[in-house]
């Protein structure tokens, strides 16, 4: 029997694929990617990202 999943599930699941698309279309264009870290916004090389 299949759990169902709550919205706020649904949801996560949604942005973490949404996320791992992202990662990979800058990983096949070798565009730098765009992160919030510690008040500030970094660019960090597709080539680092796992």
């Amino acid at each position: 029997m299949k759990k169902r999943m709550s919205l706020q599930d649904k949801a996560e699941a949604a942005l973490k694929r949404a996320v791992r698309g992202v990662v990979e279309r800058h990983k096949k264009t070798g565009r730098p990617l765009a992160v919030w870290e510690h008040g500030k916004t970094i660019h960090i090389s597709p080539k680092s990202v796992k």
